[in-house]
């Protein structure tokens, strides 16, 4: 089992070392390609910020692959499956729109349309749901039609889920890196645990994954040099797809009970992931919220779906007065407690000891959550060892000031936007800091 590991790692360290090298090089094209549009109202940061950052992700995905085909125990992957380069096929369309998407903007329903094409794509070569396990039921095996538009729902599903939740610096680069890191613990035990080579290219998948997520981090945390993009978003969307795809359609339910030892131990393995379409809720289940949220409240309104506005989860972690990066890392934690505890209680489903832990962090995570509505005051003599946002002279001394939940700042006044160009955020100069700020619902 050692060899494997190291495969893998070689694999996650040769793609996320080409997506980090890869993104200096592609954030100054985009500079010179004038892919840094203006700031728009329901935009976080305060300057522009040149995007594409996919193409450096898919350079990534790309040199993971070709490092893995051929490696001594991973080339068996692409010599006993076709899904690796269905996946490769698939990633590519998906990644082309997103650029152009990127440069010059698509229409939502164009890309709705580019989504279930490249989901289409990768159904053509094999990477299919092919049956269902159904708790009380059995197996039941999907006809090629029902196995299509199962599975194109499932990618276009968890394509914009990602999307939808790329608000933030670093939150879906870090939020997927998490969720594949989950899954590849699933996808790794039912492999080598139980001896299901079906499960191997979703390992694959999940690593590679990781690789790339991992690369793009440092140059994405806040306060972002680049920002990943739709081609980003929406490629490790699709990677991530087609990893649940992979390893819950392909997998035979029959062959994991006699890998198991019996029926009741197979049922056990598959809890987390035993129907399909519950696979990207348990895996990614915050994004997928975000993103049913977002759909309930934009028809409630009377507004498209597709109309974008700043109503997301991240946006409310900012108006009730958490930081940037604060809102990140309780994105991160929440996305985390889910995804490794469906894989913790796959395990072992049995055990109190795991449902005790998920309850007691789940309430800690609800302490964080709240923790901007009770902020202490300092007594006075103590007030120069805290930072300025428990001091009450804060008010006292700035009483025209507005604050942010950390500094006193300067009344809101109309600034200009800032105009896309080689003057603002650039590889080649200082970048431009604004002295103001403000809070998420305020206008920009």
């Amino acid at each position: 089992m050692g060899q494997p590991v190291r495969e893998y790692l070689l694999t996650l360290c040769v793609t996320a070392a080409v997506t980090y090298l890869l993104t200096g090089p592609v954030r100054k094209f985009a500079i010179a390609a004038g892919a840094m549009p203006e700031i728009r109202a329901r935009d976080v940061h305060r300057e522009p910020t040149p995007r594409l950052g996919g193409i450096a992700m898919f350079g990534g995905l790309c040199a993971g692959l070709l490092v893995a085909s051929h490696l001594t125990n991973l080339k068996s992957v692409f010599e006993n499956s076709n899904e690796p380069r269905a996946l490769l096929s698939g990633a590519a369309l998906i990644w082309i729109l997103g650029v152009l998407d990127d440069k010059w903007g698509v229409d939502a329903l164009v890309k709705l349309g580019g989504q279930m094409i490249a989901a289409g794509v990768m159904v053509l070569q094999g990477l299919t749901i092919l049956w269902i396990p159904i708790p009380g039921v059995g197996t039941v095996s999907l006809t090629p039609m029902q196995g299509t538009l199962l599975t194109v729902a499932l990618v276009v599903i968890t394509i914009n889920a990602v999307n939808f939740v790329d608000g933030l610096d670093g939150l879906a680069s870090g939020m997927v890196c998490i969720a594949a890191a989950a899954f590849f613990m699933y996808a790794y035990r039912m492999w080598f645990g139980y001896g299901i080579e079906a499960a191997a290219p979703a390992t694959l998948f999940s690593v590679v994954l990781m690789g790339m997520c991992l690369g793009f981090l440092p140059h994405n945390m806040h306060p972002a040099r680049i920002f990943m993009g739709d081609s980003g978003s929406m490629l490790i969307g699709l990677v991530m797809a087609a990893g649940a795809v992979s390893v819950t359609g392909q997998v035979d339910p029959d062959l994991l009970n006699v890998k198991a030892g019996g029926l009741r131990e197979a049922t056990h393995a598959m809890v987390p992931v035993y129907i399909p379409l519950l696979l990207p809720l348990t895996v990614i289940a915050v994004p997928v919220a975000d993103l049913v949220l977002a759909i309930v409240r934009r028809t409630w309104q009377g507004q498209s779906p597709f109309a974008a506005d700043r109503g997301h989860l991240h946006h409310r972690l900012l108006e009730i007065g958490h930081s940037h990066s604060r809102a990140v890392l309780i994105m991160y934690f929440w996305s985390a407690l889910i995804a490794f505890g469906a894989v913790a209680y796959s395990v072992n489903n049995a055990s109190m000891w795991i449902v005790l832990g998920i309850v007691l962090l789940s309430a800690v995570g609800l302490v964080l959550l709240l923790l901007p509505r009770f902020t202490p005051r300092t007594p006075r003599w103590a007030e120069w060892m805290v930072p300025p946002r428990y001091r009450r002279v804060a008010h006292a001394t700035a009483p025209a000031a507005e604050t942010d939940g950390e500094s006193a700042v300067e009344p809101e006044e109309e600034r200009e936007p800032v105009p896309a160009g080689i003057n603002g955020a650039t590889a080649i100069g200082d970048r431009s800091r604004f002295v103001e700020h403000r809070r998420a619902g305020s206008h920009r």
